[in-house]
């Protein structure tokens, strides 16, 4: 039976909200979708360190919205260049790590 896709969404936000944690960054909130009509990725920033990054789930493919979630990770820390290089793949790694069973 396939896994909806917004367990499947809440599963990688905590698994990259504990990765970035893990890392020293900031982790941000995730909502699906963004309330600016035809924006695939959106960043709000709140009080403090605080972000919610949202993202579309409909008629993507989730490696999509990983990529759009760990981006949205490297955005709210401000990390560019190589500082977003050295987390990146390990954020995404985070968020697709159970990714892989439920698509089975």
């Amino acid at each position: 039976m396939p896994v909806a896709l917004s367990v499947r969404f809440a599963g990688a936000a905590r698994r990259l909200a504990a990765e970035a944690a893990a890392r020293g960054l900031t982790a941000p909130a995730f909502r699906s979708p963004p309330r600016v009509a035809g924006a695939t990725r959106t960043i709000r920033r709140l009080a403090g360190d605080r972000a919610v990054v949202a993202v579309v789930l409909r008629h993507r493919p989730f490696q999509a919205v990983a990529a759009d979630m760990v981006d949205g990770v490297l955005a709210v820390n401000r990390l560019a260049g190589q500082a977003a290089a050295s987390h990146k793949a390990a954020l995404l790694a985070a968020a697709l790590a159970d990714d892989r069973a439920w698509a089975a």
